[in-house]
């Protein structure tokens, strides 16, 4: 009677002491991830990326009978068990160094501006709050690496879910269309010499102590004169020198391709130079006519899209890795969307946002060829789902950044990723 009394005892103390435990662990903050990636080349896919034509392949379909499936057939890849599509040849045998992320998913697919907002932002549209993008976040947070260089390089064209929201303009972005000449704004015009440049110079300090002195310790001020310091900066021959792609190697040059290509050669000497973080926009209706956008007869096209961005994609990758710096430098592929298997009336796809693809590459990830798993048909989610706000969290952790953190909009606290997760097992 007493062994049993005890024993009782023994376990009523046991269960307690394991409550107070687990209620101590679960008031402790959670272990926030951190990479060690220090840039960031975010490749953007306007349009919608069809994921089951791309990374996430499926049974073949066929339009003309209304089959449901994808456009084209799947080729083996460096990781046994992860196929693509046999356009993606040059990528295939990189898929080592690459996450596809097979099961990200919103329900923004009827707008392609709200689409695109989401996947740059993490959010819905809000007529309170115009939220910062992932670039504006990653120049906030991490600014640039090297003096003299802006943290955030758009190079496309401009557009407010790809700027810095709340966060003001300093964290905006520097933007280019033209990868020859760089950005027009910064270039000094022939008949400005150098005593002409530094009486301008001595006469904007002049202008912006005055405000200060008439305005005091004005956000506005600061912003314009640390906007005024650093284009002074950008416009001199050390930065502008990064434009010259003709001092590349011209086996280089071709092995990059055509105009995207020379777009992700410039991304890897903007980084080079210093810059932290750089949108690199695929198709601008270079090919097809829609881009990525394939609805009707622009999926007939659809194949030259995808070996332009595999030919310069696999050739970045190889670059960055013969220079030691795919470790150092996260590749992000994202589109706004993906694509349904089903083909609508002219043999193209719709809208579809319940699931699809978005890319990483590089970072210092311990990457696994795919992450997530869809159905038969690549329309829904079967297993480790991925929310916009954890791929955002995943980029952000792979950056150094705490995911978990908020930043300000006044006094308002806004979490930097909606509160998403990022994907532990690519940090080993």
């Amino acid at each position: 009677m007493n062994n049993e009394f005890l024993s009782r005892r023994q376990f009523i103390a046991g269960t307690a002491a394991a409550m107070a435990a687990s209620r101590l662990r679960a008031d402790e903050p959670a272990k926030i991830i951190k990479g060690k990636a220090e840039h960031c080349i975010f490749i953007w896919l306007g349009g919608g990326m069809s994921h089951i034509d791309t990374f996430d392949p499926k049974r073949r379909g066929d339009p003309a009978k209304k089959l449901a499936g994808s456009y084209y057939d799947s080729i083996d890849t460096a990781v046994k068990g992860v196929k693509v599509c046999e356009h993606l040849k040059g990528i295939a045998p990189l898929m080592d160094r690459i996450t596809a992320v097979r099961t990200i998913h919103h329900d923004v697919i009827d707008e392609h501006a709200a689409a695109v907002n989401r996947m740059h932002t993490g959010r819905v549209v809000s007529g309170t709050v115009i939220y910062p993008s992932v670039g504006s976040i990653i120049a906030h947070e991490r600014g640039a690496a090297a003096d003299g260089a802006p943290p955030y390089v758009l190079i496309g064209y401009p557009n407010v879910t790809r700027g810095p929201g709340f966060l003001g303009s300093r964290d905006g972005y520097l933007y280019l269309t033209d990868t020859s000449q760089g950005p027009a704004g910064l270039s000094r015009a022939p008949d400005v010499s150098n005593e002409r440049q530094l009486r301008r110079e001595a006469f904007l300090t002049q202008t912006r102590e005055s405000a200060q002195a008439r305005l005091g310790d004005d956000s506005r001020v600061r912003d314009y004169a640390a906007a005024i310091e650093q284009s002074l900066k950008l416009s001199g021959p050390e930065f502008t020198r990064v434009f010259k792609l003709d001092e590349e190697k011209a086996d280089l040059r071709k092995e990059y391709g055509g105009e995207f290509g020379q777009r992700c050669l410039l991304a890897r000497r903007l980084i080079e130079r210093g810059v932290r973080f750089i949108e690199v926009s695929h198709n601008l209706n270079f090919l097809n006519g829609t881009g990525w956008d394939a609805h009707n007869t622009g999926i007939k096209k659809q194949h030259e899209l995808i070996i332009e961005l595999d030919i310069a994609m696999a050739a970045l990758i190889r670059d960055l890795e013969a220079r030691k710096m795919l470790d150092k430098t996260l590749i992000v592929v994202a589109t706004e969307f993906g694509r349904p298997p089903e083909f609508d009336s002219g043999g193209g796809r719709g809208h579809h946002g319940q699931a699809f693809s978005g890319v990483l590459a590089g970072g210092g990830l311990k990457h696994t060829g795919a992450h997530g798993v869809t159905d038969d048909l690549a329309r829904k989610v079967v297993s480790d789902s991925c929310s916009v706000p954890d791929f955002f969290a995943t980029i952000h952790a792979a950056m150094g950044i705490d995911y978990s953190k908020s930043l300000y909009d006044g006094d308002r606290p806004v979490p930097i990723t909606d509160r998403g997760m990022p994907i532990a097992k690519l940090f080993g």
